[in-house]
């Protein structure tokens, strides 16, 4: 069962005609979840636009909810000389 992601009608995301409908809900899907583009499968148009779509999606409800930037996440490697 899915977790309750919304599809891309359901907020106001319209898709344009030129993309393939299953490919842009799919890559839609993909952002919402976290999921990365490490694939060649994801590379395809459609795929990413869905992809870029859900991104931009989660920066707005982010703002409107108040939350506008997260920590960076920072790795320090130490050498011992």
């Amino acid at each position: 069962m899915d977790a309750g992601y919304p599809e891309p009608g359901e907020v106001g995301i319209r898709i344009p005609p030129h993309l393939k409908q299953d490919r842009f809900r799919d890559g839609f899907r993909h952002g919402l979840r976290g999921g990365q583009l490490d694939k060649a499968i994801y590379m395809r148009l459609s795929f990413r636009e869905g992809y870029r779509a859900a991104k931009i999606y989660l920066r707005q409800l982010r703002r409107s909810r108040g939350i506008l930037d997260f920590p960076a996440r920072w790795r320090v490697r130490i050498r011992n000389a």
